[in-house]
């Protein structure tokens, strides 16, 4: 999203460059040490050819796989970014309280449509959210467009108005299957157990509701419209050589090495 697939968002501070982690859009991005060992094990077999952004994208391919969604057949070739795009994540990066309007035209502006957004916005069928992104649908007053037994169970997640951002205080986004990658997060939609106030608001903004009842009644059709989506996404605008570099260690760039 932020300017290209280009694995901007691994670099660390050090230097000139100051790292896209530091942003609070970034708040919850963790695990970077696999990203490290699948890289580290490459430079071994095959130095300087596979690149850190084809190793998030294909990541991100397995994943799904492993989650039981679809195969994605993506393409390789991307480069690495030399620069960090911190000045861009704010407007770049969709926000979990954002209208549906400005995510949709967000997600629009590196070729992904209506539809593909609505299907990109299921791979919330899996994984889990930190109450601090939460609260603010239970606290003082619960959302009135939150079922009220979906929000008694966010209230024992969450029972401060004022959760620890460094605490381990999380609900998770699909109760029913929570490692699947599949359409029970449109079903929810549905249901009124929405856990962002964005996903909530797919299932009523006339533009984006039509889709949710198809993904809803279809997993095959959610798969079709995720894997298409993800693909739009993973070739969004790739760096060839002359703008980008392979990196060898994908937290920096090759001269801070």
């Amino acid at each position: 999203m932020v300017k290209s697939c280009d694995a901007s968002m691994l670099l660390d501070t050090v230097g000139d460059v100051v790292s896209e982690k530091s942003d609070p859009r970034s708040f919850g991005m963790r695990n970077f040490k696999y990203v490290d060992t699948i890289k580290e094990a490459l430079e071994k077999e095959c130095p300087s050819i596979v690149s850190c952004a084809d190793i998030i994208a294909l990541s991100a391919r397995d994943g799904v796989v492993t989650l039981g969604g679809p195969n994605i057949e993506m393409k390789t070739g991307r480069k690495d970014s030399k620069e960090s795009h911190l000045e861009f994540v704010k407007t770049l990066i969709p926000n979990h309280n954002d209208s549906i309007p400005s995510v949709l035209s967000q997600f629009n502006s590196v070729g992904v449509d209506t539809e593909g957004t609505v299907a990109l916005l299921g791979a919330h069928s899996v994984g889990r959210v930190h109450c601090m992104n939460i609260v603010y649908r239970l606290y003082p007053d619960v959302d009135p467009t939150l079922d009220p037994d979906y929000a008694l169970y966010l209230k024992k997640r969450c029972p401060s108005p004022n959760p620890d951002p460094h605490s381990i205080e999380y609900a998770r986004t699909d109760l029913d299957t929570p490692m699947i990658l599949d359409n029970m997060y449109y079903k929810h939609l549905l249901q009124h157990k929405g856990l962002l106030l964005v996903d909530q608001e797919l299932a009523s903004y006339p533009t984006t509701s039509p889709f949710v009842e198809k993904m809803a009644n279809d997993n095959n059709y959610f798969y079709e419209q995720f894997s298409r989506a993800m693909l739009a996404l993973s070739e969004n605008n790739p760096l060839g050589l002359d703008n980008g570099e392979i990196r060898k260690n994908c937290r920096y760039v090759n001269k801070l090495e």
